[in-house]
C-alpha cells in the first residue's frame, strides 16, 4: 500500500496547470512534472518535428509509458505527490483527436489510480500558443470536455479550480485535499 496521496492537476492546454505545479514545487511540495514537452523535444532531436502529428499512437504510447513510470516512481515517496497531468489525459487527448487506441490505455487508467483530481478550466485571458502547444483556444475548450469525460468515465469526482492568481489557485488545491 502506498504511503502517499496522489493528486492530479489537469486541464486543457494553457489553463495554468504547470504554473500551479511550479508554485507548489517552489513551496516545498513534491511534484512530478508534465512529460509531453520532453517527449516532443526528444522526437525533434531525432528529426521528427511534431511527433504528435506524425505518429499519434507512438506519441501517446510514449506519454503513457512515461506517466506509468511517474506513477510507479511516486510509490517511493511519502506524503502528498502532485502530478502535472495523469494517465487518463492520454486517452482523453486521443478521443479528442478521433484516434482509436488499444485497450491497454484504458486498462492503465484502471490500474494506476490517483486519490484526487483537480481540473483547471479553459481561461482565455491566460491562453497562449507556442511551439509545443499548437491548439487554438476553441480546441483547448474541446480538449477540456474530453478530459472531464475521461476522468469521470474512470470513476473520478473532479474538483474544478476557479480562475485566479497562481497563488490563489494553489491555495485552493491545498485547501481541498
Amino acid at each position: 500500500m502506498s504511503a502517499n496521496t496522489k493528486i492530479v492537476i489537469t486541464g486543457g492546454p494553457g489553463t495554468g496547470k504547470t504554473s500551479v505545479i511550479d508554485f507548489l514545487k517552489e513551496n516545498g511540495h513534491q511534484c512530478l512534472l508534465e512529460i509531453s514537452r520532453q517527449v516532443t523535444l526528444e522526437a525533434r532531436e531525432q528529426g521528427i518535428e511534431q511527433l504528435f502529428l506524425t505518429d499519434g499512437l507512438l506519441f501517446s504510447n510514449k506519454l503513457l509509458e512515461g506517466r506509468i513510470q511517474q506513477h510507479k516512481a511516486s510509490e517511493a515517496l511519502t506524503g502528498t505527490v502532485f502530478f502535472d497531468r495523469g494517465i487518463p489525459d492520454v486517452p482523453a487527448y486521443m478521443n479528442y483527436a478521433g484516434d482509436t487506441y488499444p485497450s491497454y490505455f484504458k486498462e492503465a487508467c484502471d490500474t494506476y489510480r490517483y486519490d484526487k483530481v483537480f481540473l483547471l478550466p479553459p481561461w482565455e485571458a491566460i491562453y497562449t500558443s507556442d511551439n509545443e502547444r499548437y491548439e487554438n483556444f476553441e480546441q483547448a475548450q474541446e480538449i477540456h470536455i474530453h478530459l472531464k469525460k475521461m476522468y469521470e468515465d474512470c470513476g473520478y469526482s473532479l474538483v474544478e479550480v476557479p480562475v485566479g492568481s497562481v497563488e490563489e489557485r494553489a491555495k485552493f488545491v491545498l485547501s481541498h485535499l
